[in-house]
Order: C-alpha cells, then sequence, then structure tokens
C-alpha cells in the first residue's frame, strides 16, 4: 500500500506502462473486502442502507419504466436481468415459489407491464430470498452482468479501485449498452474529453471526464436525475484522492450521510 501512495497521480511517463498495469491491479475491487465495501455504497443509493445482504428481498417499482426493481443491485422485469435470475434459480431448484412465474417474465420483458405478476410475485420473491439458492442466482447475475464487465473494462482502461467502483455503479444503473444512456455510451462520452490512464492520460482528469458524461446521462431519465450518487459521493472519493477506494469512507446520497470505517 505504501508504494502505491508514492506513485505520480499527475500523469504517467512514457515507458511506465508496466508500473500503471502493476498500481491499477494492486488495490482491486475483486478483493472480497473491497468488493463487499462497492457493494455497501451501491446499497446505499439503491436502497438506503448498507446492508447489501439484507436487499435480496427487496422488490418494488420505483416507476422507472422498468417494472418491478427487485435484489440486491435492483434486477429488473423489463430488462430481462430478473428473468435470468428466476430462470437460473429454477435451473438449480426447480419447483421454487418463483418458477411459476417464468412466463409472465418472459411476456413483460421489454415493457412496464406487471401483467401475470400480480398481485403474487413480491411476495414470492421475499419468500424465495431465505433461499441460498436464490441469493447465488442474485450473486451469479451481478458479477457475470454487470461487476465483472465492469472491472475488466476499468482494469484494461488503467484504473484503481475508485474507477473501479465507478465503472460498477454506472453499469449497475444505466446497464451495458452502448446507446447513449448505457455504459458504453458513458464511456464513450468520457473517451472524447479525455485520455484514460492506460492511453497515457491522468486518472482523475479521465474520471472526472466520466462522472461528468454520466451526469448527462442521468438528467435525461426523471427517475434518476436526482445526481447526489455522483455529486456528494463519488465525486467526494475522487476530490480526496482516495483513488485506492481505501476506508475509511464517508459520503452523502439523496441528502442521507454514511461511513465505512478502517
Amino acid at each position: 500500500m505504501s508504494a502505491l501512495l508514492t506513485f505520480p497521480r499527475d500523469g504517467h511517463p512514457s515507458g511506465a506502462r508496466a508500473a500503471l498495469s502493476a498500481r491499477a491491479t494492486a488495490v482491486d475491487l475483486n478483493d472480497p473486502r473491497e468488493k463487499d465495501i462497492a457493494m455497501q455504497v451501491v446499497s446505499s443509493a439503491e436502497n438506503s442502507s448498507l446492508d447489501w445482504r439484507a436487499q435480496y428481498k427487496y422488490i418494488e417499482d420505483i416507476d422507472d419504466g422498468r417494472g418491478y426493481t427487485g435484489g440486491i443491485i435492483g434486477f429488473c422485469s423489463g430488462t430481462g436481468d430478473m428473468l435470468k435470475v428466476v430462470q437460473a434459480y429454477t435451473d438449480a431448484e426447480p419447483g421454487n415459489v418463483l418458477a411459476e412465474y417464468l412466463p409472465a417474465l418472459r411476456a413483460v420483458n421489454g415493457t412496464d407491464s406487471h401483467e401475470g405478476l400480480d398481485p403474487g410475485l413480491p411476495a414470492a420473491w421475499r419468500k424465495a430470498a431465505a433461499d441460498p439458492a436464490f441469493q447465488r442466482a442474485q450473486d451469479d447475475e451481478r458479477d457475470s452482468a454487470y461487476f465483472d464487465p465492469a472491472v475488466r473494462q476499468a482494469k484494461s482502461d488503467g484504473l484503481r479501485a475508485l474507477g473501479q467502483f465507478v465503472y460498477y455503479d454506472a453499469m449497475v444503473m444505466h446497464g451495458p449498452g452502448n446507446d447513449a444512456d448505457s455504459f458504453g455510451g458513458i464511456r464513450a462520452a468520457a473517451l472524447a474529453k479525455a485520455k484514460p490512464p492506460a492511453q497515457g492520460g491522468n486518472e482523475v482528469t479521465y474520471l472526472n471526464a466520466f462522472l461528468d458524461a454520466r451526469k448527462v446521462a442521468m438528467k435525461r431519465e426523471e427517475a434518476h436525475s436526482d445526481t447526489s450518487r455522483v455529486d456528494t459521493e463519488q465525486r467526494v472519493f475522487l476530490n480526496n484522492g482516495n483513488l485506492d477506494f481505501t476506508p475509511p469512507l464517508t459520503w452523502k446520497v439523496y441528502g442521507d450521510g454514511y461511513a465505512i470505517g478502517e
């Protein structure tokens, strides 16, 4: 850790690509403790709680045009990832309490409809949440669709743990894809303004460009137009120079304060 703190943060000398790679991977969001911290910070924004494990049972319609939102990162009935979670759970445990909703989840995919899901889906989801197999299904979908791709791209861009988290949080809210309001579109907008460290750019400058682009995307959608998730959370960590995303961390989301100690 001490070696990381002495590495220059205001640019990268030519020929230092190997050192940059070592720095970018030394503090990694794949580390179990770092991943748990990331999950707590995401949960503060998604569920107003640091207890992300309590969110396996969470489900409601937040009126964002995606139907029901449920689980540890907000899988949605209208975007297909809730369907994937329930399908994986049913593959592992046929006849579970959610299996009967698979046809309806297929039918409503791409819409905000509750047809075939009401009134029983929320109660069934909460009941299933006590089953470790359902928890694993949520964990696996989180990792394969959101966490792993975000961290992999961040590491490819030469970003340390904070940048990896910034990518992951954006992937959770905006989803994968390349349109302007998806993760790929946000990253493309940032790349038009600044280079990431892997391309010889300044890490702080690039992350500020990414957060600026993300705010533009957030403001285009009413349900996500409150940008405190960026302004009083991620930008705070960045302005503090905490590129390794190391506790203690203090931040606010939607006006509520949170802290993770050392």
